[in-house]
């Protein structure tokens, strides 16, 4: 019998070798372990002896950052459609939990708004369970674990530039906060409701510390409230700094437009509020 296996199921492959002996085997050694799993799953095999011929460490630093990325075989990927109003973020982001979300990407484009996320199911139904919750709370969405061009590329590239009367009176900062179960979720519950959310990156990358950068767009009149949730952010742990003047940010992720007839390259802009809380 010929059991084939997905580049995917052969980096978990590597993951699970390494976690059992400590050993990163190459793609082409670590093969023989991606069948053999497969293939007790695929027969329900429990309690059997199974052996595995694996060889070859042929494995540089360069790929350890592509296996890293596809080893993750809990991780589903999913396009999501949320409406574009005040809360619906949270609302899917606790159709999620207790689970870890490691990736979550959206830039204000449009109503419904269109997020890019990945979540860690602890089994296939455990999957499907949230997936069955999210169709029943009216959240279309697309299932792209077997995506490649959704995993390679478009993961990289959600987002771009929003229409400029859709960022009028935008901020952008960095966050960044201990990487604890249930910090995402905190972070989100504490985001003001009077502020619009118009970016969100979040991925998690394995480390003690969870990196997001988000766009709020808070009038002028509701800049005294943006420095209260920033001090509050501080005070519980959380250091930030502000980009909206960032060369990069403005080149990638803002429309050209014309200058206008007060000589302002966008309309409505604030000043920059402050530049950070501290080192980040």
């Amino acid at each position: 019998e010929v059991v084939t296996v997905s580049t995917d199921e052969i980096c978990g492959a590597i993951k699970f070798g390494f976690i059992d002996t400590r050993v990163v085997l190459e793609p082409a050694g670590a093969l023989a372990v991606a069948g053999m799993v497969k293939y007790s799953k695929e027969h329900k095999l429990t309690g059997k002896t199974m052996v595995a011929i694996s060889s070859g460490a042929n494995m540089d630093f360069d790929r350890l950052r592509f296996v890293s990325e596809r080893a993750d075989t809990s991780e589903t990927l999913i396009a999501v459609e949320i409406p574009e109003r005040a809360g619906a973020f949270i609302e899917l982001y606790r159709h999620i939990y207790p689970r870890n979300v490691t990736e979550f990407s959206y830039r204000i484009s449009g109503d419904p708004a269109s997020i890019f996320m990945s979540f860690q199911a602890c089994s296939p139904e455990d999957k499907d369970i949230v997936l069955e919750g999210l169709t029943k709370s009216g959240f279309g969405h697309k299932d792209l674990a077997n995506n490649e061009l959704a995993k390679t590329h478009l993961r990289h590239l959600v987002g771009g530039r929003a229409p400029a009367k859709m960022t009028e009176e935008e901020v952008l900062f960095r966050f960044e906060f201990p990487e604890r179960p249930g910090s995402l979720l905190r972070f989100l519950e504490a985001l003001p409701a009077d502020f619009n959310v118009s970016l969100f990156h979040y991925r998690s990358h394995g480390a003690d510390v969870g990196r997001v950068l988000v766009a709020l767009q808070v009038p002028l009149k509701l800049r005294p409230k943006l420095r209260e949730y920033l001090d509050f952010l501080t005070s519980n742990g959380y250091t930030w700094r502000e980009e909206t003047e960032n060369e990069v940010y403005s080149h990638f992720l803002l429309e050209p437009v014309d200058y206008n007839t007060s000589g302002r390259s966008r309309p409505r802009k604030p000043p920059p509020l402050t530049f950070s809380s501290g080192e980040i």
